[in-house]
């Protein structure tokens, strides 16, 4: 596990170590242990360590024999080993026991076809320094990050963007991506914050030669296939098994390794999987609040008992909050999921007693976890009430309390009321998960972010909503709950969760592995029909849960979906009431011309009057000036 960066250039003689010194300690987070460079003619690459596999002979770059093809590398390859077999049997010279190697060694022998062959999270580099050719390219959902800029004559990447800063990119800020940004409270690929970095987007290449970059994808979900030809029997025991081979994959490690318990079905499954693979008690690791309904200790706690793990619970409150200037720095773009803090925190702690956690990330992606899911569903079934009693519905909601976000039922229900009056399956998507609307945005943005964010003439679609309704014409021809998860697949999984757990995990120097992310498995539970996963409208999970039944207390298999929510509506009234004026609302703030004074005014009174819940919205608006705070201090609006 790593940080690494690196630049190419069109003309020899150009690499400034310093510079490509500079860039790599900023990524010291990603990689506490080693660090590596490589600098010729034309190139540089560089690397931080974080030691997994192979401690001692594992140091990067890596060459191979005749010192024409380099690497950097980051992540981990899960079959290297098996990968390695037959090129030792042919020959090939390895020099270490890392994955790294082997996956030179395949590039050597297949070039980028190599990607198809690799199980597991990575994101490298390989330069040919014979063929002046530089190859990049990232995991199939996301988990490691990889951007790059195109400059004057030379193409640089990194693990992180202020890596990329280093050089002179573009550093105009993008009106788009703060667009996306405050609709999805996050920027998605191939955008960034600013106008010359972009994120090379999960499953694709780049092949950078004599001044352009190809941009490829090589791998997606099975769309179209075939469903699988079997009964549920067989449905639930292949699950068991591929997902057992696929935690056992990630049990390999020469340095202690635990695993993240909230409670949830799906951390529950994999620490129970764990357990059963470990000659040793799992350490587990839980996140909680003093707010009780935002808090699953009590469930946490009763996987530990059943699985006898060696179990460890830390609280976050709001006094810890003082952390988010950090937090703002090291996701060096806007990026507004809250559960980010808790994520920092539990990731912090851990690393105290082990180097690797597992996690239950992308079980809610492959089996319709979320609460949205049931609610598009039902929507559909919605539609066939008449409108005008739709009309009155959804205006007696809008009467309701507007309790807090966002476990409280008439939140939901007002929410669902928003999003069901649009026909469009996009368009309702949006709806469901935005922060601001486009009908919020226009009262919200001043005169110049109206201008560059393309809101000031209309537009069709919002860009966020095209965004969504390519994904679901991606999707075209599965049925109704597999088209949603495939939506999410390629959305809100890579550019949100992934994002988050990687950059609050490394930031920690933790390595985090996600066994419901392998792509076997995810291919398997894909060709899975829809009704499996979101049984009727209530039955989230069903699959799933009957595979794995006999591995979860009757406590888990009985609770529904919580969510991963903190309390900030009740921190924004509390503690961070004075932290958020004094920022979103000061002086400095304001002259950025992204807002009007007054609409912003309005959230923070309704907030405090209870008359709305504002907190995520808050929170979007506060990292979005936090993030300024570190990286663009004197912007002062779009021109």
């Amino acid at each position: 596990m790593c940080g690494i960066c690196g630049v190419v250039y069109d003309e020899p003689g150009r690499v400034d170590r310093a510079l490509l010194r500079k860039a790599n300690d900023l990524l010291l987070h990603r990689g506490p242990d080693d660090e590596g460079s490589y600098v010729d003619e034309y190139a540089g690459l560089a690397m931080r360590r974080l030691s997994i596999i192979d401690l001692s002979t594992g140091h990067q770059p890596i060459s191979n024999r005749e010192e024409s093809l380099h690497i950097v590398f980051n992540g981990e390859v899960y079959n290297f080993q098996e990968l390695r077999s037959p090129l030792e049997a042919a020959g090939y010279p390895f020099k270490t026991k890392t994955d790294t190697e082997v996956v030179l060694a395949l590039y050597e022998r297949e070039g980028p076809a190599c990607v198809s062959r690799l199980r597991g999270m990575f994101a490298f580099a390989v330069w040919d320094s014979r063929k002046r050719r530089l190859f990049l390219a990232r995991d199939r959902v996301g988990k490691k990050p990889l951007l790059y800029a195109l400059g004057p004559g030379f193409l640089a990447f990194a693990s992180e963007l202020r890596s990329l800063l280093c050089w002179p990119v573009d550093r105009r800020l993008n009106a788009k991506a703060v667009d996306y940004f405050l609709s999805l409270q996050y920027i998605p690929s191939p955008h960034t914050i600013y106008a010359g970095v972009h994120k090379l987007p999960p499953a694709h290449t780049l092949l950078f030669e004599r001044g352009k970059a190809t941009v490829e994808r090589y791998w997606d979900l099975p769309v179209g296939r075939p469903p699988l030809k079997c009964g549920v029997p067989e449905a639930c025991e292949m699950l068991r098994e591929k997902l057992k081979e696929a935690v056992r994959l990630r049990l390999i490690s020469d340095v202690p390794l635990g695993a993240f318990l909230s409670g949830g079905v799906d951390s529950s499954i994999i620490v129970a999987l764990m357990s059963e693979l470990s000659a040793q008690p799992v350490k587990t690791f839980s996140i909680g609040f003093k707010e009780e309904r935002f808090s699953e200790l009590p469930y946490a706690r009763e996987v530990a008992k059943a699985c006898g793990t060696d179990h460890r619970e830390f609280i976050v409150t709001a006094e810890m909050t003082d952390v988010l200037p950090k937090l703002a720095w090291h996701y060096g773009e806007p990026y507004a999921d809250a559960s980010a803090l808790p994520s920092y925190y539990v990731s912090r702690e851990t690393r105290r007693f082990v180097t690797v956690a597992l996690n239950g990330d992308g079980g809610d992606e492959n089996f319709a976890g979320y609460i949205r899911y049931f609610a598009m569903k039902a929507a559909r079934l919605y539609d066939a009430v008449p409108a005008p009693l739709r009309r009155a519905t959804q205006a007696a909601a809008e009467l309701l309390p507007d309790q807090e976000a966002p476990f409280a039922f008439f939140w939901k229900l007002k929410r669902f009321l928003r999003s069901a009056v649009f026909a469009d399956i996009a368009r309702r998507h949006l709806k469901m998960i935005c922060y601001f609307s486009e009908e919020d945005k226009k009262g919200l943005y001043a005169p110049g972010m109206l201008h560059a964010a393309g809101l000031e003439a209309g537009r069709e679609r919002a860009d966020a909503e095209h965004y969504l309704n390519n994904a679901f014409i991606r999707a075209q021809g599965e049925d109704f709950v597999n088209s949603m998860l495939y939506v999410d697949f390629v959305t809100y999984l890579p550019e949100c969760l992934m994002v988050k757990m990687d950059i609050a995990a490394m930031a920690n120097s933790l390595e985090g592995r996600s066994p419901f992310l392998d792509h076997e498995f995810m291919e398997l539970a894909f060709r899975m029909p829809g009704d499996w996963k979101l049984k009727g409208l209530r039955g989230h999970k069903w699959i799933l849960k009957k595979a794995f039944k006999r591995k979860l207390p009757p406590m888990i298999q009985r609770r529904g979906k919580m969510g991963f929510g903190i309390p900030v509506g009740a921190w924004f009234r509390g503690k961070l009431k004075d932290y958020w004026r004094d920022h979103v609302l000061s002086p400095e703030a304001l002259s950025r011309g992204y807002f009007n004074r007054e609409a912003l005014e309005a959230i923070f009174d309704q907030h405090q009057s209870r008359r709305r819940d504002h907190g995520y919205r808050m929170w979007a608006l506060l990292m979005l000036e936090l993030w300024h705070r570190q990286y663009e201090p004197g912007f002062k609006g779009f021109s």
